[in-house]
C-alpha cells in the first residue's frame, strides 16, 4: 500500500513540472578566470542547448540538463580561444561537448541549489550550482517564460585542463578556479 501511495505522490509531484525551451538569444553561458593573479579574463560559450522541466508554483526544477559545444568558446581573442580548444585545455577535437545533468534540486523561494554531474574532457565530477533570481512572466505573445541565474565554481585541474606557466615572482599565469555565471531565459514548450 505504501509503495502505491509513494508512486502516486511522485507522479503527482512530477505532473506539475512543465518543459521549457531555452531562448538562446536571451541566455549566456559565461565564465571567468584569474590571469596572472591580478585580473579576470571573461569568456562565454556561444553554442549550447538545455532541457528544462520547471514547476512554476514551487519555483523548482525537475530536470536541468545542458550540452555545450566546446568549439564555441569565445574570449574575444582568437589566439587564446584556439589555445583553449587545444590539447592543453579542452581538447575540443577529442572531447567536443561539455555536459551537465542535474541529480537533485533544493528550492528556497526565488533561489535554490542544483547538484549534478558536470563532464568536461571526458571527466565527470559532481558539482553544486547556486540558482538565483528565479522569476516567471508571460511575454507579449502570452507565452510563459522563466529566467534565472546559475553561479558556481570549479577547479579546472579536476577536469584535466592542466596547462599553466609559473610567473617569475611567484604565482601562475592562469588560476585553477573558474567561476561560472550562466544567465538563462526559457519559454514554456507547447
Amino acid at each position: 500500500m505504501s509503495k502505491v501511495l509513494f508512486t502516486s505522490l511522485v507522479g503527482v509531484s512530477l505532473a506539475y513540472a512543465t518543459p521549457y525551451s531555452l531562448d538562446g538569444a536571451h541566455s549566456e553561458v559565461g565564465f571567468s578566470v584569474k590571469h596572472m593573479m591580478i585580473s579576470n579574463v571573461k569568456g562565454e560559450f556561444t553554442s549550447y542547448d538545455a532541457k528544462i522541466d520547471f514547476d512554476a508554483a514551487k519555483k523548482s526544477f525537475n530536470t536541468l540538463e545542458a550540452v555545450i559545444k566546446v568549439e564555441s568558446i569565445d574570449t574575444g581573442i582568437e589566439k587564446r580561444d584556439n589555445h583553449l580548444r587545444s590539447e592543453d585545455f579542452f581538447y575540443a577535437k577529442e572531447f567536443p561537448l561539455i555536459t551537465f545533468k542535474m541529480k537533485s534540486y533544493k528550492a528556497d523561494g526565488d533561489e535554490g541549489v542544483a547538484i549534478g554531474d558536470l563532464t568536461i574532457r571526458g571527466v565527470t565530477k559532481e558539482i553544486k550550482l547556486d540558482v538565483e533570481d528565479i522569476a516567471t512572466v508571460k511575454d507579449f505573445k502570452g507565452n510563459e517564460r522563466v529566467g534565472f541565474t546559475i553561479k558556481g565554481k570549479i577547479n579546472r585541474m579536476d577536469y584535466g585542463l592542466k596547462w599553466n606557466q609559473a610567473l617569475e615572482l611567484g604565482g601562475v599565469a592562469v588560476s585553477e578556479d573558474v567561476k561560472l555565471v550562466i544567465e538563462v531565459e526559457a519559454v514554456e514548450s507547447k
